[in-house]
């Protein structure tokens, strides 16, 4: 069973074009611009690859995602998928019950 933390440390983005540019404005190259299902598509190709210990996706993409594989990507550890807002629109989840989640740690104590 590989633990959080193993394989290659690489970072890549999946969104539409805004956060796909922003990511590669300050330097991860591996920005992928994709919505709809052909985003979820690529999210479940590079999940699968092991290439890379995170991933960003833009939270429009769950609403392509059906119940089983959204708890899986809520769940998973490595890769970490970490559900990012598009810019200028509200973020769903708080950063405290981001960390609460994936970490199981409450920061707002």
């Amino acid at each position: 069973m590989e633990r959080f933390g193993e394989g290659s440390g690489r970072i890549c983005v999946i969104g539409e074009r805004a956060i796909a540019l922003g990511f590669r404005l300050i330097g991860i190259a591996d920005s992928y611009e994709y919505t709809g299902e052909e985003g979820v598509s690529k999210l479940e190709e590079l999940s699968k690859s092991k290439k890379y210990s995170v991933i960003f996706v833009s939270e429009t993409l769950k609403k392509y995602m059906d119940k089983r594989l959204m708890t899986y990507y809520e769940s998973v550890m490595n890769p970490l998928i970490m559900f990012i807002p598009l810019p200028g629109e509200d973020n769903e989840e708080s950063l405290s019950a981001m960390a609460k989640r994936i970490l199981g740690v409450d920061i707002g104590r």
